[in-house]
């Protein structure tokens, strides 16, 4: 099988990365200045067991990759850049016949539900992969990956349910690379209780880690509106004792390299100006799925507003006080 890493920036580098140290067949796509660092320097991957510069087969496009029946896409990229990517890539021609689209499996390697939606009108075979790897885009062409002992854990299971052999065969090549991978029959169940975690994503973005009582005040508040939601539109979620069952002191976060722990991936987003953050597919789920079953949800549409202002101004992160959005979610109340 050739892995074609769809987003080849902090969780698509690691995955890339380690696969390829494991001997895997890897393509990396990206855009711009990261296509132009890997392309001429390669990606170097900064992990607690030292760092290497890999030097795999890049592109900056499908029309740049002849597809084979082996190969198998994962989709990386940001929930908000996906449609983009899917329509360009489930139209290419696979060699023998047929296109990405009915031919390949493709992995959605993203926080969020909906990306998985959005694949299936697409492709045939889609999978859902519940992503636990704490990773940094450092520059373009260097990830770091600060997981120990594993890199990460990737829950992975077909869309909407079940199992298959491809994924017991992606699973056995992403667990000879540092990266444990449970194939489970309900992957959505794992990515929903990933998604409640997230809720706190928009609000590290706008304040900074979530160090202080208020800041973590303010998260409860937004997961405790995510778990009524959820609950309102009988979608089972994992719980916490459970994913810590899950990870069960294979995946902690370890210093290596004397630097601070930088941010999660919206943290990330305006960090590097991107202009867009992930909020509406995060926070916004849950003020959707609010809506749908009549459940008002105040605190999680703030967040998911206030982390869109700040990336369409590109804000720095942290630009905010807690006290301040906190004040904002006080009055929308």
């Amino acid at each position: 099988m050739r892995y074609v890493i769809v987003g080849a920036g902090a969780v698509g580098g690691a995955i890339g990365g380690r696969l390829a140290e494991a001997g895997r067949r890897v393509v990396l796509v990206a855009r711009g200045a990261q296509y132009e660092a890997l392309r001429t320097g390669g990606l170097r991957l900064a992990t607690p067991d030292g760092t290497r510069t890999h030097e795999l087969p890049v592109v900056d496009g499908p029309e740049a990759l002849p597809l084979t029946p082996d190969d198998v896409l994962v989709l990386a990229v940001k929930t908000q850049d996906s449609i983009a990517a899917l329509d360009a890539w489930s139209a290419r021609p696979v060699a023998g016949g047929g296109t990405a689209g009915k031919r390949l499996p493709l992995i959605c390697a993203q926080n969020g539900v909906e990306s998985e939606r959005l694949a299936l009108r697409r492709f045939d075979r889609v999978y859902g992969m519940c992503v636990w790897l704490p990773a940094t885009f450092v520059r373009p062409g260097e990830v770091s990956a600060a997981g120990t002992p594993l890199t990460g854990i990737l829950h992975l299971g077909r869309y909407p349910s079940g199992t298959d052999d491809t994924a017991r065969r992606i699973a056995a090549d992403l667990e000879g690379a540092k990266l444990l991978a449970p194939v489970v029959p309900d992957v959505m169940r794992w990515k929903y209780g990933k998604l409640l975690s997230n809720l706190a994503n928009a609000i590290e973005a706008a304040t900074g880690p979530l160090t202080g009582d208020d800041a973590i005040a303010l998260f409860e508040r937004a997961l405790a509106e995510g778990r009524t939601v959820l609950g309102a539109a009988g979608v089972d979620a994992v719980g916490r004792a459970e994913q810590a069952e899950a990870r069960g002191g294979r995946l902690r976060f370890e210093p290596f390299d004397g630097s601070p722990r930088g941010g999660g991936s919206s943290w990330q987003s305006l960090s590097r100006g991107t202009g867009t953050i992930e909020a509406d597919y995060l926070n916004g789920e849950i003020v959707l799925l609010g809506r749908l079953h009549g459940v008002p949800t105040p605190v999680n549409d703030v967040l998911r507003r206030i982390a869109n202002s700040c990336a369409r101004e590109r804000r720095e992160p942290g630009s905010m006080s807690v006290a301040e959005l906190t004040a904002l979610v006080d009055a929308a109340v």
